[in-house]
């Protein structure tokens, strides 16, 4: 099946040449000529890859990029974001915020496929893994089974998700409210302290020394990661 592309460019004519350049090379795909609509599509549509120009009218291209990666049905969506010369900045908070890739305009059609093409095939070789090792603790997805050392360890639902979603983001730091919207979900209201429970809980299970951590750490003021 071809892979899925969202443009999302208010330049019309851009937009068109982007399309068209990928439509030669057999992609499928949508384009948004403004925030609102590109994030209308993203609710109805879950896209391999989305190529991303920053400045955009009523929500900017960093709302976006946020929004996707804050959802954990794109998690395995490609984003390059597209910048003019002048946005280092916004380029820099883009890659921050989970982009693959971007490309500064001017920039020919052909480079724009060629890094769509590398970063579909990142995302595909990591999506086919479906065991995470990391020190003693081994996840494996298919079956829902976590092991520490070979011992299979009971996990519940959310406790399985949080681990998975630090697990596959290694040494990458999150916020209460990032794993919040990424693990609970954006539509449930729960108290931040929900995250430091389950954090502990997590550590209760897999780790040698829950009062000091091997793999589950604090980053203090800031949040959680996986330690690799």
């Amino acid at each position: 099946m071809n892979k899925k592309i969202l443009v999302i460019e208010d330049e019309r004519e851009i937009a068109e040449l982007i399309a068209y350049a990928l439509q030669k090379d057999s992609f499928q795909v949508d384009i948004a000529l403004d925030g609102k609509e590109a994030l209308s599509k993203l609710k109805e549509e879950v896209y391999d890859l989305v190529v991303l120009d920053l400045m955009l009218p009523y929500v900017q291209g960093l709302e976006i990029c946020k929004f996707i990666r804050n959802n954990p049905n794109m998690q395995n969506t490609g984003i390059i974001i597209v910048t003019a010369k002048g946005e280092e900045l916004d380029r820099i908070m883009g890659l921050e915020m989970g982009a693959d890739d971007y490309v500064t305009k001017p920039f020919s059609p052909r480079e724009l496929t060629a890094r769509i093409k590398a970063v579909l095939r990142r995302t595909k070789s990591e999506t086919v893994a479906q065991v995470i090792k990391i020190g003693d603790i081994t996840i494996d997805k298919e079956k829902y089974l976590v092991t520490v050392k070979g011992t299979p360890i009971r996990l519940s639902a959310t406790e399985f998700k949080l681990l998975l979603y630090l697990a596959e983001r290694p040494n990458k730091i999150f916020s209460r409210d990032h794993l919040l919207d990424a693990v609970w979900g954006q539509d449930i209201y729960v108290d931040s302290r929900t995250v430091d429970v389950h954090i502990r809980r997590l550590r209760m299970k897999i780790e040698k020394d829950p009062d000091n951590p091997e793999y589950l750490k604090t980053m203090r003021g800031i949040g959680y990661y996986i330690e690799a």
